[in-house]
């Protein structure tokens, strides 16, 4: 199913939108399917959590034809050990330290509230083990601003997920089916 999206609006953000190695997201959508993946904050165990996750699916994703990138709050500097951690350091990723991408329109990705944060679920995430794995680090990026993952092909967003609390994990392979 294709998400109802200002296809004009779509394309001039993706047009407008650089990754850090100075490709458009256009260009990458032109060229293959993305998987556009929006993380958190690098302080976040739930953004570490989620970049371990796409990289041992990372292998499936490029045999189905589909390109991972990366949307972060980052300076490039900051991003750059943990992508090299998590063997993502040939990814593309687009530093939006301003959050501005997030909140667009096109996205929409809502800074999240206190709730989101601290409910039962995120707690729960936690003691199964995800706290001792991924740790919490320092914050230095939005600690409110909540991720999303969309499915780019043919210049639209043929499937999305927003998180409802931190320690969502999506299905990232039925994401970009």
């Amino acid at each position: 199913m294709t998400v109802k999206t200002d296809s004009a609006a779509l394309v001039s953000l993706l047009g407008q939108t650089r990754t850090e190695s100075g490709k458009t997201l256009l260009d990458l959508a032109d060229l293959q399917p993305v998987l556009l993946v929006f993380l958190r904050h690098f302080g976040c165990t739930f953004c570490r959590q989620a970049l371990d996750d796409v990289s041992k699916i990372r292998p499936e994703l490029m045999k189905r034809g589909i390109h991972v990138v990366f949307v972060h709050l980052g300076s490039p500097e900051r991003a750059k050990p943990y992508f090299d951690y998590f063997s993502l350091s040939d990814v593309e990723r687009v530093s939006n330290p301003d959050g501005s991408l997030y909140q667009d329109p096109v996205f929409a990705l809502a800074r999240g509230s206190l709730w989101q944060i601290i409910r039962p679920a995120v707690w729960i995430g936690w003691l199964r083990g995800a706290i001792f794995k991924y740790q919490i680090g320092l914050l230095k990026e939005d600690a409110l601003q909540m991720p999303g993952v969309f499915f780019l092909k043919d210049r639209a967003i043929a499937n999305f997920y927003r998180h409802r609390t931190i320690a969502d994990r999506p299905d990232y392979l039925k994401i970009a089916s």
